[in-house]
């Protein structure tokens, strides 16, 4: 099969990593994968990545579509695909037009800016046949994917997602910005519909929600906290879970995954005797009857598992890892959160 030809669509920050990781996959795989063009509006953008990357720009997608770049010369016809990397509002008219010029795509988080347009794209998507995965990169992190061989009724979560203001993405609120990563994360690790969700958030120093406080249920009677912040002094990306005999702290950041089990026998004793027979003699250890682990890792860069992840899915017409399936449930639970906000402002006379 002749490699597979990509576009990415927006330069903006995350657009200049999905061109430098594409550039970089090619160098590595040119066999399975060419970085063919970019689509920017922005002529000084344009002209810095066409001189960087010595490829074809285009300041829309029509006249991308107009050159010869869709349609190979080659006897077998290559495969064509593309991220988006476009504000979110665009999300929806940018799919439509690939989708219908039979491009397989890659959408950043969110999805769409409306569950409509959502539903809209995976409809348009199954009606051609075309592969559609949605850009929540932190699902490839290592981290992730050790917790996720390590599940045992997990009951409770913990998510704290800090960050510096920056003008990057002021187009969504902090709930789509930033906590809609460990929506997806928890989402696909409960595999539970969500029975409640209470929220509050404010505004501090954009026009949208920049703080965010959230607890959601679910049916299996797991709960999960979640706090997101775009106005805090550090970053901070971390998410704990508890499971019966068993706490698992994950450090997005360091690709670090602490685990802390309770030893079977200690288990046992605890069970038959009470508490106090964990209770440390003079000679026993304070943290006796548990088994602290740091996990070694491989560390890898989670937008580059991502993008080989879609183009494997590409190559192969089988799902991606985070499909439109899963990005549409995130979505879904990040607009009931919002809406959850606004309900509690109204109560709070914020609004």
């Amino acid at each position: 099969m002749p490699p597979i030809r990509v576009v990415v669509v927006g330069a903006g920050a995350f657009g200049r990593n999905h061109l430098r990781v594409y550039r970089e996959l090619e160098l590595a795989y040119p066999e399975k994968v060419q970085l063919t063009a970019l689509v920017e509006p922005n002529e000084a953008r344009r002209l810095e990545y066409a001189t960087l990357y010595n490829i074809p720009t285009f300041p829309t997608i029509d006249e991308l579509l107009a050159s010869s770049i869709p349609y190979s010369l080659l006897p077998i016809p290559s495969p064509f695909a593309a991220s988006i990397c476009v504000p979110t509002i665009h999300h929806a008219h940018v799919a439509e037009q690939l989708l219908n010029a039979n491009l397989d795509i890659l959408i950043e988080k969110p999805f769409a800016a409306t569950l409509a347009e959502a539903d809209r794209i995976l409809d348009l998507a199954n009606k051609l046949n075309r592969i559609v995965a949605i850009g929540h990169l932190e699902r490839f992190n290592p981290a992730v994917t050790a917790v996720t061989s390590r599940l045992n009724n997990p009951m409770f979560f913990e998510a704290h997602r800090l960050s510096i203001f920056t003008p990057r993405s002021l187009d969504v609120d902090v709930v789509l910005d930033l906590m809609i990563h460990d929506l997806d994360i928890v989402l696909s690790l409960t595999n539970s519909p969500v029975r409640e969700v209470r929220a509050v958030g404010l505004a501090i120093l954009s026009k949208k929600v920049d703080i965010a406080n959230v607890r959601v249920e679910f049916e299996s009677g797991c709960v999960a906290n979640f706090t997101a912040s775009r106005v805090s002094t550090e970053q901070v990306r971390k998410l704990r879970l508890f499971q019966p005999h068993q706490y698992l702290s994950l450090d997005f950041a360091r690709q670090e995954l602490l685990s802390i089990d309770v030893d079977p026998r200690a288990a046992a004793l605890l069970a038959s005797a009470g508490p106090s027979a964990l209770s440390p003699g003079p000679s026993s250890h304070p943290s006796a009857g548990l088994n602290l682990q740091k996990l070694d890792l491989p560390h890898a860069e989670p937008l580059r598992l991502e993008l080989e992840d879609f183009l494997n899915a590409v190559a192969t017409r089988t799902q991606p890892r985070v499909n439109a399936t899963s990005g549409r449930a995130a979505l879904a639970l990040a607009l009931e959160i919002n809406q959850e906000i606004a309900t509690h402002a109204q109560r709070a006379g914020l609004i």
